[in-house]
């Protein structure tokens, strides 16, 4: 015998917990949209009901619990102001004709680079791309939804896009 204690049982990490969350987020903020849901409802669905189904292979039992809630409620408290800032990053399209499911991806994104300063912008930026390919085709719905978070990201984060010094 080792004298070493039993090995724990591996925790999920944080990362893929918060990648299932922002799945989570996005279908929930398109559902609300749709069903024209409030979004403790839309919370007490996903946490009493979806979370523990496998949705198009990813396992939103995986999701961040915390995470989640804090994401849908943080959106809709601050709608206004996301869509307002994502409207000057829209050039000639309305926000209100684009997709639903682009929508939720750009308000979720918005969101969390607006009010989530400790979540590296080039991580939101490479989630919320990820998530959109879970909608969407590689394509020009991708292309755009690229545009506009990073054009975002590199407003709200400049510090976090200028170039390296003393090279």
């Amino acid at each position: 015998m080792s004298g070493r204690p039993p090995r724990r049982p591996k925790r999920r990490s944080e990362g893929r917990s918060r990648s299932a969350s922002r799945l989570a987020v996005v279908q929930a903020l398109y559902q609300m949209e749709l069903a024209d849901q409030d979004s403790e409802t839309a919370l007490r669905e996903f946490i009493d009901h979806r979370f523990g189904e496998v949705i198009d292979g990813d396992q939103v039992a995986e999701a961040d619990e915390k995470y989640f809630a804090e994401l849908i409620r943080g959106v809709v408290e601050q709608q206004v102001e996301i869509d307002n800032a994502l409207a000057g990053y829209l050039k000639e399209w309305k926000f209100d004709r684009i997709d639903a499911t682009m929508r939720a991806v750009l308000r979720a994104a918005a969101f969390e680079l607006i009010a989530r300063p400790a979540v590296p912008g080039r991580v939101i930026v490479h989630e919320y791309l990820n998530v959109a390919t879970a909608f969407f085709e590689e394509g020009e719905e991708i292309a755009f939804m690229s545009g506009v978070i990073n054009r975002m990201a590199r407003e709200r984060r400049p510090e976090e896009h200028a170039p390296a010094s003393g090279a």
